[in-house]
């Protein structure tokens, strides 16, 4: 995978999962956020900490991350 360096992962943050370096907004969150219907610009405005760059590369983090999935379907 690409490495991310505007996301961060530690176990002593939201149990490990990956956020947005310097907050507590979970990747996750931010894009459920913009699945929600919500603009960059509704985000930029609702979390003045984080900034383009950041929702960038939470997507691109997305990407990256479901790109490597394995998928096995099964034989129903």
């Amino acid at each position: 995978m690409t490495d991310h360096p505007r996301i961060s992962l530690s176990p002593d943050v939201l149990a490990g999962k990956p956020v947005v370096r310097g907050t507590r907004l979970a990747v996750e969150f931010v894009i459920g956020l913009l699945a929600d219907g919500w603009t960059e610009a509704d985000i930029l405005t609702n979390y003045p900490d984080v900034m383009h760059d950041d929702i960038i590369a939470c997507l691109a983090y997305a990407r990256d991350t479901l790109s490597a999935e394995k998928v096995y379907p099964s034989a129903a």
